[in-house]
């Protein structure tokens, strides 16, 4: 016999797929402005115009949903506050190389916990830090019209630090680091869910994860 557990909060499931839709959509049109892979056959169809106010209003949504993410990590539920994002915390550093070799076929015992495991902690933090490096260097990118706007006051600072050529190379690096962890992503919640009965992947879409009766009991 399985319970349900209500693990992930609406706030965590709708920041989750905004940020997939956010991702899909900045990658579309990141790739057409750096490399524009489709022809307009007259001026008028302002495609180019259009990719880039597309990419700019997505980015803004995404640096919101961001901010939202993180304002749960203090007002969410036990499963979706900020500990047990951090890796670091309590006995979760010993569990995180243990739940490697699980998933690299080393290991034989699988992650129990109902929340972030060790080794997926780990990674969205990486990935946030990989969303906060793609936005500070879109927004500088952003900002180069902006020669006495808030843009350039908040992002200016970056081409004190790196050129304009090379933060473009960074912002596009870093799409291609997103996408890694993407589908590194997926395929632990993929291999998990084939492996367990604790419906791992069905939980980002109704919050409920499922564990034996004695165990939800406790």
């Amino acid at each position: 016999m399985q319970d349900r557990v209500y693990v992930w909060e609406a706030p965590v499931r709708v920041t989750h797929w905004i940020n997939v839709i956010c991702i899909l959509a900045l990658s579309v049109t990141g790739f057409y402005i750096g490399n524009p892979f489709l022809v307009a056959r007259e001026t008028s169809a302002f495609l180019m115009g259009w990719m880039r106010f597309v990419h700019f209003v997505v980015a803004y949504i995404f640096v919101v949903n961001m901010a939202v993410r993180i304002y749960w990590a203090f007002a969410g539920n036990k499963y979706a506050v900020w500990q047990e994002i951090l890796p670091f915390t309590g006995d979760r550093m010993g569990k995180l190389f243990s739940h490697m070799s699980y998933y690299a076929f080393l290991g034989k015992k699988p992650p129990t916990e109902l929340g972030h495991t060790p080794l997926a902690s780990a990674g969205y933090c990486i990935m946030y830090a990989l969303f906060a490096l793609s936005a500070v260097t879109g927004f500088a990118l952003y900002s180069q019209p902006h020669h006495h706007g808030f843009l350039q006051f908040a992002f200016g600072w970056v081409f004190g630090i790196m050129s304009i050529p090379a933060t473009r190379l960074l912002h596009h690096l870093t799409m291609w680091l997103i996408f890694y962890f993407v589908i590194l992503h997926i395929y632990l919640v993929l291999f998990q869910n084939s492996t367990s009965k604790s419906g791992i992947l069905g939980s980002i879409f109704d919050g409920y994860r499922f564990v034996p009766s004695k165990k939800a009991g406790k």
